[in-house]
C-alpha cells in the first residue's frame, strides 16, 4: 500500500509538473513515519550533500563515486550528482559527472535542474559553480551561461523567472555580487535591481550557508558569514522584502541573537534556515562548539517574521555542544539534521544535561513549544552529520554520510515516508 501511495503521488507531481523549492514550500499534515521506504537506492562512499525533486526525479548532489541499486547488486559510477525514480528508486542514466562536490540543487522547468557547487568542470564542459542540466541525457542547457568567478555556490532556489543563487563567490560572469546574486532563470544574466551589497568587514570574506523563500516568494533569507547589508549592521542573518510589482529591499528585519562568538574559527556557525509553509516563521540551525548563557552555538531557534525591527528568538533548543547542519519545517514538524546526541538539553557541556532527550543524528521539534517530539528515527553512527532534509508530496528524503537510519541499511540517503 505504502509503494502505491508514494507513485500516486509522484504521478500527479509529474503531471502537474509542479516544482518544490528547497524551501518552506510543502505543508504536511503529520509526522513521517520513522521507517524508511525500502527502494532507494544507496551511495557508497562520500556524503550526501543535496536534493532536489523534479516530477518522479529526485537528484542527489554531494561528494561521492559509486551508487548501487536498493538490493546492491548493481553498481554505478556516479561522481558528485545522480538521479533515480522516486516512486521506483530506479538509477536512471544521468550522469554529468562534475569534477568537484555539488552543494546544491534546485527544480528547473522543462525536465532540468539546476546544480551549485565547488565544480569546475560539469558535463564534460568547463563552467564553473553553476549549471542547468537536462536530467534525460545529463548535457548542459547551453541557453544558460552563469559561472562564478572562485570559490563556491552553496544554496540555490528557483522559483518563477528567478534563481536565487549564494556562497562565497565575489562576481557571476562579469557582475560584481558579493556572496548572494539573483539570476534570470533561463540565460544566467545578473539581475541588475537585486544587490544586497554584503560585507564582512571583520571576517576574511562574506560566505553565506543557505538561503530560504517564502512561499509567496515575497521574502529571501539569507544566513552565513555576513555583518552588513545595503549598509546596515546584519549579524549572519539577512532579510530581502521582494513585494509582487516593487522594488527589492533590505527588510527592516533583524536579530542579535547571532551577534556573540562562538569557538575560534567559526567565522559563522549558521548553517540551514528555512521558513514555515504559511511564511510568517522562520528556523535556524547552527554549529559552533560552545555554550554558556546567551549563546546560539549549536542550536535550533524559531523566529517571527510579522514586525518590524529587533526579533528574539520564541524559542531555542540546544544539543549541548553538537552541531546541527539542516532543517526542514513542514507545518506539522520542524525536522533537523546533524551529528547530535541530544535534544532540549540547554544545560549540556557535550554532557546529557537536565531533560536532555536521545535524539541521535536526527529530530524533530514541535513548531509551537519549541521541545523535541517523540519521533526518534535514530541515525546511527552519526558521522560528520545529516547536511540535506528536503520535504516531497513522498515523505521527508535524508542525506548524510552514514549507511544507518531507523535500525536498517540505507546507504546516505533515505526516505521517510507520510503515513
Amino acid at each position: 500500500m505504502r509503494r502505491r501511495l508514494i507513485a500516486a503521488a509522484a504521478t500527479a507531481l509529474a503531471a502537474f509538473a509542479v516544482a518544490i523549492p528547497a524551501s518552506a514550500a510543502l505543508n504536511q499534515q503529520a509526522q513521517v513515519s520513522i521507517n524508511p521506504v525500502d527502494y532507494t537506492p544507496n551511495v557508497l562512499d562520500g556524503e550526501v550533500r543535496s536534493f532536489a525533486l523534479v516530477g518522479d526525479t529526485v537528484v542527489v548532489g554531494g561528494d561521492f563515486n559509486t551508487v548501487t541499486d536498493a538490493a546492491r547488486k548493481v553498481k554505478y559510477n556516479r561522481k558528485n550528482l545522480f538521479a533515480y525514480r522516486a516512486s521506483t528508486g530506479e538509477v536512471l542514466p544521468f550522469a554529468p559527472q562534475p569534477d568537484a562536490p555539488v552543494f546544491t540543487l534546485a527544480t528547473g522547468p522543462n525536465n532540468t535542474v539546476y546544480a551549485g557547487g565547488q565544480f569546475k568542470r560539469i558535463a564534460g564542459v568547463d563552467h564553473r559553480g553553476l549549471a542547468q542540466l537536462n536530467l534525460a541525457d545529463g548535457s548542459q542547457v547551453p541557453a544558460f551561461t552563469a559561472t562564478i568567478n572562485w570559490g563556491d555556490s552553496r544554496s540555490i532556489i528557483a522559483q518563477g523567472p528567478w534563481l536565487y543563487v549564494a556562497g562565497s563567490f565575489s562576481a557571476i560572469g562579469a557582475t560584481t555580487r558579493i556572496g548572494l546574486a539573483r539570476l534570470n532563470a533561463t540565460t544566467g544574466a545578473v539581475d541588475p535591481a537585486f544587490d544586497l551589497k554584503l560585507a564582512a568587514p571583520h571576517l576574511s570574506r562574506v560566505k553565506l550557508e543557505d538561503l530560504a523563500l517564502t512561499p509567496d516568494g515575497t521574502r529571501l533569507a539569507a544566513v552565513g558569514a555576513v555583518e552588513q547589508a545595503a549598509g546596515q549592521w546584519r549579524a549572519q542573518v539577512v532579510m530581502v522584502d521582494m513585494p509582487s510589482g516593487g522594488a527589492v529591499r533590505l527588510a527592516d528585519w533583524y536579530t542579535d541573537a547571532y551577534a556573540h562568538e562562538c569557538r575560534a574559527g567559526f567565522e559563522t556557525y549558521l548553517r540551514g534556515i528555512d521558513f514555515d509553509p504559511t511564511g510568517t516563521f522562520a528556523t535556524i540551525v547552527s554549529t559552533g562548539r560552545k555554550w554558556g548563557d546567551h549563546l546560539m552555538c549549536d542550536t535550533a531557534a524559531r523566529f517571527d517574521l510579522r514586525g518590524n525591527g529587533l526579533h528574539k528568538p520564541l524559542w531555542v533548543n540546544w544539543t549541548g555542544g553538537d552541531s546541527l547542519y539542516s532543517v526542514a519545517d513542514t507545518g506539522a514538524a520542524v525536522y533537523v539534521g546533524g551529528h547530535q546526541r541530544w535534544m532540549d538539553n540547554p544545560e549540556g557541556k557535550e554532557t546529557a544535561g537536565p531533560g536532555a532527550v536521545s535524539r541521535p543524528g536526527i529530530a524533530a521539534i514541535n513548531p509551537q513549544t519549541g521541545k523535541a517530539t517523540d519521533w526518534n528515527p535514530k541515525r546511527n553512527p552519526r558521522g560528520i552529520g545529516a547536511r540535506a532534509l528536503l520535504a516531497t508530496p513522498q515523505g521527508l528524503l535524508v542525506g548524510s554520510d552514514t549507511e544507518r537510519i531507523g535500525n536498517e541499511y540505507h546507504g546516505r540517503l533515505a526516505l521517510l515516508p507520510i503515513g
